[in-house]
């Protein structure tokens, strides 16, 4: 950073650490523990899309890559979600297909159309609740769609979540990068 990034007040954008996402089966195990959230079994990547036979490989890749148990969806903001399932139980697998995409698309040169990926968990009272990783940032936020359905949050869990978590995960300190997920596969 040179002398007058310092003084205009810029900053080094953070580089995503994927490895980031090796933590979501421990931060699994603080939900399940202190909130009775257990994880569903999906979770997805969202992308800009992008035409061309390189990105269709790279889709292709991901499909012979996850034999086959991957789908892939557009939503109504033009971006593409590729949503993966495992057994509830395994997190871990689940972790590393959603890993194993964020690298392919990466190392494919597509490093910047990928926005986030997310992991789905639920409780008894069928309270959905979604830990998203933010590609750009490096950093994880709680996303929870309130049960009544429509377009509303459930700000009151996700500061809950927020504390719960905050030795598991690197948590986005700037709330208003808390973007909302709604509709997303894997929620």
């Amino acid at each position: 950073m040179g002398f007058l990034d310092v003084i205009l007040g810029r900053s080094k954008p953070v580089r995503p650490d994927l490895d980031q996402l090796f933590a979501l089966p421990s931060a699994a195990v603080t939900l399940q523990a202190a909130a009775g959230f257990v994880p569903t079994g999906r979770g997805s990547v969202c992308f800009a899309s992008v035409e061309g036979g390189a990105f269709a490989r790279i889709q292709e890749e991901a499909r012979s890559l996850l034999d086959g148990s991957v789908e892939f969806t557009q939503d109504a903001y033009g971006y593409t979600w590729l949503l993966v399932r495992h057994p509830p139980e395994d997190v871990a697998g689940l972790v590393n297909d959603l890993h194993a995409v964020n690298t392919s698309l990466e190392e494919a040169g597509f490093g910047p159309q990928l926005l986030c990926s997310l992991v789905g968990f639920r409780e008894e009272q069928q309270r959905s609740l979604a830990l998203v990783y933010l590609y750009k940032r490096g950093t994880f936020y709680p996303f929870a769609p309130q049960r009544e359905g429509g377009e509303k949050r459930d700000n009151p869990l996700e500061l809950q979540v927020r504390a719960m978590l905050g030795d598991d995960l690197t948590i986005e300190k700037d709330l208003t990068r808390w973007f909302p997920v709604w509709g997303a596969p894997g929620l």
